[in-house]
């Protein structure tokens, strides 16, 4: 896993006539692009029929006749997302540095964790209510379970790649085994484990998307509840917004996380490439 693997945010950059262009204008045309390319292919082409693919411009309608029930269901879903997305973070760090502390630990628990990686989240749907009822619990759990691994792994792997001239250095200082963790082992390995929070925090909202699937809430319903009901009731528009708007609000809170990166690890900007 690699830092070049993971979105960076836009940053003015200079094309080859050498005239610097802000890094906002590349996001936006690539909105711009795939909006005109969807409307192509829907309103023009008839590619894909509206109950299918409807077209931007009934989504646009679908927002703006239940603009208050979605945009509430945006909060709703954004919050479950960043609640579970913490939670998860805080005990997925905690348990890999309980794995890089321990080559034994990590030889035990390792091959489990993936095997539980592999199942597929959906499976656990059906069981959900059953286990945890309707509501937050099981969303959180979806959550939960999404986010976990990504963030175990980018952390051992962290702890355990340390370069070896910051290690030789330290122990040449003499450094005590905490002092070697606070100032070499956890700063050299945070860039990595920012690499498994950013790749965690859509996954965040995939389970929360799942989640509302399975057990939501009828009483204060999330985006993937109000895609259910919309599908269900016939108004493809209305649940093509909310597929928008859980992707808008996905994007925000991943520069968010990435503007934190940046706040926290000014070095690693500095002493890149790019």
């Amino acid at each position: 896993m690699s830092e070049t693997s993971v979105a960076v945010p836009p940053v003015a950059v200079a094309d080859r006539s050498g005239v610097r262009v802000p890094g906002f204008v590349y996001p936006v045309a690539g909105f711009v692009v795939t909006v005109f390319l969807w409307w192509l292919a829907t309103s023009v082409l008839g590619l894909a029929h509206p109950v299918v693919l409807p077209p931007p411009q009934d989504v646009v309608r679908g927002f703006n006749e239940n603009r208050e029930f979605v945009l509430e269901g945006m909060l709703v879903t954004t919050l479950e997302t960043l609640v579970g997305f913490v939670i998860s973070s805080i005990a997925a760090f905690l348990i890999g540095l309980v794995l890089a502390s321990s080559t034994v630990l990590e030889r035990m628990f390792s091959p489990l964790l993936v095997a539980v990686n592999a199942v597929p989240k959906i499976a656990f749907g059906p069981m959900l209510v059953a286990w945890l009822g309707w509501g937050q619990p099981p969303i959180q759990f979806m959550i939960f379970v999404m986010c976990f691994f990504p963030v175990v792994l980018s952390t051992v792997t962290g702890l355990t790649r340390t370069p070896a001239e910051l290690a030789e250095m330290a122990r040449s200082l003499d450094a005590s085994r905490s002092k070697m963790f606070l100032k070499v082992r956890l700063p050299a390995a945070l860039p990595q484990v920012f690499v498994g929070l950013k790749l965690a925090l859509p996954l965040a909202a995939v389970g929360a998307i799942i989640g509302e699937f399975q057990a939501g809430d009828a009483e204060r319903p999330g985006l993937g509840s109000i895609i259910v009901q919309t599908l269900g009731q016939g108004e493809s528009p209305t649940a093509f917004a909310a597929f928008v708007l859980i992707a808008t609000a996905t994007i925000a809170m991943y520069y968010v996380l990435v503007g934190l990166e940046r706040l926290l690890l000014p070095w690693v900007r500095a002493t890149t490439e790019r």
